[in-house]
């Protein structure tokens, strides 16, 4: 597992956050009809619960939020990556099919609120990730976005530089169909209220679809 420090200006500036973290050898697929099944039903029952105005209040995505106004980035600009995908879902508007463990993980960002980074460990350069806030000019291609304007996000570097924010993944670092090493940050920003629960759910899921193994699990508070 990956080790995982914080900036002190990082802090200074949004006080504290809870990381959990989940490392392990996968199984990963093109889709999986299963885990789409169970997908839908999330998307049916999430649209009974929520409206877009709603969304914001949840406290997991609050707290994301507040910590970009922090860190002088305007959240309703750059959405963290659960918000978009539940105005997605409320909009009537279908999810992306990635592959079976990017779709996972967006389950769960979607039941929780957490902005959740999934990264191919074996992708990352150096043993350990920095979290800090982007600066102005830093170059980091976002997942299906090109270049991305990451002065003032929240951003997790490896020794070559970001490759992740709340927003987007870089692509040097996501997951493909054959990626078999994962490392899974949730950004809990809200505390760790509720964490270990999707932890745990996270871990279930990755061994019933992903054929997870050597599952290394680890909460971190700053």
């Amino acid at each position: 597992m990956k080790n995982i420090e914080v900036e002190k200006d990082f802090l200074s500036k949004v006080g504290h956050i809870s990381i959990g973290v989940v490392d392990c050898k996968i199984q990963n697929s093109s889709s999986s009809a299963e885990l789409w099944q169970l997908i839908d039903t999330e998307i049916e029952n999430f649209k009974q619960r929520y409206t877009i105005p709603d969304l914001a209040k949840r406290p997991t995505v609050e707290a994301t939020r507040t910590a970009y106004k922090q860190c002088g980035k305007d959240p309703s600009r750059y959405r963290p990556s659960s918000e978009a995908l539940c105005r997605r879902i409320l909009k009537g508007l279908d999810l992306y099919r990635i592959n079976t463990v990017v779709d996972l993980i967006n389950l769960i960002s979607i039941t929780s609120g957490y902005s959740i980074g999934g990264f191919d460990a074996d992708k990352i350069e150096g043993e350990q990730l920095t979290l800090g806030i982007g600066r102005e000019g830093e170059p980091f291609e976002g997942i299906g976005r090109g270049p991305l304007n990451i002065d003032g996000l929240p951003v997790y570097r490896d020794n070559v530089g970001g490759v992740g924010t709340p927003t987007s993944d870089n692509e040097r670092t996501k997951l493909a169909e054959e990626s078999s090493h994962l490392l899974m940050i949730v950004n809990a920003y809200s505390g760790t209220e509720g964490l270990n629960e999707f932890l745990d759910y996270s871990v279930a899921l990755l061994k019933q679809f992903a054929e997870a193994k050597e599952i290394e699990v680890k909460v971190l508070e700053f």
